[in-house]
């Protein structure tokens, strides 16, 4: 990548920079940084048009789980901008009516105030089995959480129930793409990221070992060094 390339980074579900933060100083090693906010709109078009918005005029994408959700619909709305893309931890189908469901009622408890809760009932589903007695990933969730907040999730939630089914356009997309995933994901099964890779000319797929939903901090430097690959490239 040219190093005055900015790359942007777009978080998950109640997700904020932190996620970022263990890969960020490798990857702030080959350009400008950026982290999108994603929590002030409800629908992937509006989203993914605020943060154009506020993006430069051509970036590198990374869209972590719901942020390559995001990356997609940016993809759809402007692909001229976007240099190479990554898709992290995600995938290309829209919500299922049994996944919409549990949704909704997740969204009721947050209005009740069970947020936390609902993020620490979720936390052994997130990460591999071997974290799963991992406190200081488990903080790292609910400070992301504060960071989000409760109107921040909803929306959120709303945003990603919507969603449009992806996979029509993955084949419009002609930038360098990289698929990384986890080899015990729970939350979404890396068969998905080898249906993106496979419907994307030229994709690179990268299957982490030991590693569920949240990469960033359970396999950092496997994270990292796959990013920085594919920036490099």
């Amino acid at each position: 990548m040219d190093q005055t390339t900015p790359l942007l980074l777009v978080p998950g579900l109640a997700s904020s920079a932190r996620i970022y933060a263990p890969v960020v100083p490798a990857l702030w090693r080959l350009g400008p940084v950026m982290i999108a906010n994603h929590i002030r709109d409800d629908s992937m078009p509006a989203i993914a048009a605020r943060i154009l918005g506020e993006a430069p005029p051509r970036f590198a994408l990374a869209g972590h789980s719901m942020g390559g959700y995001i990356a997609l619909e940016i993809m759809r709305q402007a692909p001229e901008r976007v240099a190479k893309l990554a898709l992290i931890n995600t995938q290309a189908r829209p919500d299922t009516p049994e996944a919409t469901a549990r949704r909704r009622g997740l969204m009721e408890r947050a209005r009740r105030g069970e947020l936390r809760a609902i993020r620490e009932e979720s936390f052994p589903e997130l990460v591999h089995p071997s974290r799963r007695d991992d406190a200081d990933i488990l903080t790292l969730v609910h400070a992301q959480d504060e960071d989000v907040g409760v109107e921040g999730y909803l929306r959120q939630q709303a945003a990603i129930i919507a969603r449009v089914d992806s996979r029509p356009t993955l084949a419009a997309i002609k930038c360098p793409t990289l698929v990384l995933t986890g080899d015990a994901d729970n939350t979404i099964p890396n068969a998905f990221s080898k249906e993106m890779a496979a419907g994307i000319a030229g994709a690179r797929l990268v299957i982490l070992d030991r590693c569920g939903h949240l990469p960033q901090p359970e396999q950092p430097e496997a994270t990292a060094r796959a990013l920085t690959e594919w920036l490099a490239s």
